[in-house]
């Protein structure tokens, strides 16, 4: 997987649909615990609450739960987890509170209050996409120097620190497919003397054009 889609850090939004009550909570988690920790807490929170409705989504071992919490099934749990899904978003829970307000909803209402409840959450934190880097480091003199930042930004890298002694040391990621072309650039630029060693992959926000 290049790429995948996310939240950053935690949100939360709400609504009141025929007097009840409904609280949409979403985190960036990447493990069951973080999931389940976050779900305890929400309820704990609203231990009075007459429902703590929740899904999640994770990349490791592409693990999808979901509860209805006492709501007739299907209309609580799984109208959340679509909502992840059909934005594809992983590694996030949600968790949709509701305080029932005396007016029953039927099960087509409560399909739609818990799907409502869920995307209003995601779309307060909004979502980033992820995508897998090289993370890369080069030696250059100061005479090379002047172009480097430039050009390692023209192919989407992004320059991460530069330490300076008698030569410049870049630390950098770039998306893996353009370390190549970049280092053909470099080594132009520099008449074969720089070219960047990939020390090691990992994920990083993409770059916004």
């Amino acid at each position: 997987m290049q790429t995948y889609i996310t939240v950053k850090g935690y949100d939360e939004d709400e609504f009141i649909e025929k007097r009840s009550r409904f609280i949409g909570y979403i985190k960036h988690v990447e493990t069951e615990k973080e999931a389940t920790d976050f779900i305890a807490q929400i309820r704990q929170k609203h231990w009075d609450a007459t429902h703590n409705v929740y899904a999640y989504s994770l990349r490791e071992n592409q693990v999808k739960r979901y509860s209805d919490d006492n709501e007739p099934q299907g209309t609580a749990g799984i109208p959340v987890l679509d909502v992840l899904q059909k934005n594809n978003v992983v590694d996030a829970v949600i968790v949709v509170t509701r305080y029932f307000g005396g007016v029953l909803l039927g099960a087509g209402g409560l399909v739609r209050a818990y799907s409502h409840g869920a995307s209003i959450a995601l779309k307060k934190i909004g979502t980033v996409t992820m995508q897998m880097c090289s993370v890369c480091e080069l030696s250059c003199t100061y005479t090379q120097y002047g172009k480097i930042p430039a050009t390692i930004a023209s192919f989407d890298g992004v320059v991460d620190d530069s330490e300076f002694t008698d030569a410049v040391r870049v630390k950098f990621h770039i998306p893996c497919d353009n370390l190549k072309r970049l280092n053909e650039v470099l080594s132009e630029l520099s008449c074969g003397e720089c070219s960047a060693k990939e020390l090691s992959k990992s994920y990083f926000e993409q770059k916004k054009c």
